[in-house]
């Protein structure tokens, strides 16, 4: 069920109110990947660095790395969500997000294009809401 702000936009605005819901989206985005994930996420998320200077004691948890990497991912899922109404958009958000996020983590993929990812993401979904295929 979309949220009544999409619904608006894509009634009102046909491809306008579609560029606005990206537009919305990104915002929702940077939110999420920057001042909302924190150093301890960005960090936490990363299998490959040394969490024990995250915390005081000089130990980390097993698997910290999927807990904050699954944080960060709900975070933004929510975001979708939340600008969306669509509960679909959020899950593919999350599993989408975990994937790109783990890629860039491992190296395999730059900062750009992660964050190119992200946004491409953004804009599929909103064509998906705008030609009512979600």
């Amino acid at each position: 069920m979309e949220s009544e702000f999409t619904t608006q936009l894509i009634a009102e605005g046909g491809i306008q109110g579609g560029a606005l819901l990206v537009f919305a989206m990104f915002i929702g985005h940077v939110l999420a990947d920057y001042p909302l994930q924190g150093e301890f996420i960005a960090n936490g998320k990363n299998r490959n660095l040394d969490h024990k200077k995250l915390f005081s004691e000089g130990t980390a948890p097993l698997f910290l790395w999927v807990h904050a990497m699954t944080a960060h991912c709900l975070i933004q899922a929510g975001f979708v969500w939340l600008i969306t109404g669509s509960a679909v958009l959020a899950i593919v958000e999350f599993v989408v997000h975990w994937i790109i996020d783990f890629v860039r983590c491992e190296g395999w993929i730059s900062f750009n294009v992660d964050q190119g990812l992200h946004f491409a993401c953004k804009v599929i979904y909103a064509v998906l809401l705008v030609y009512q295929i979600v």
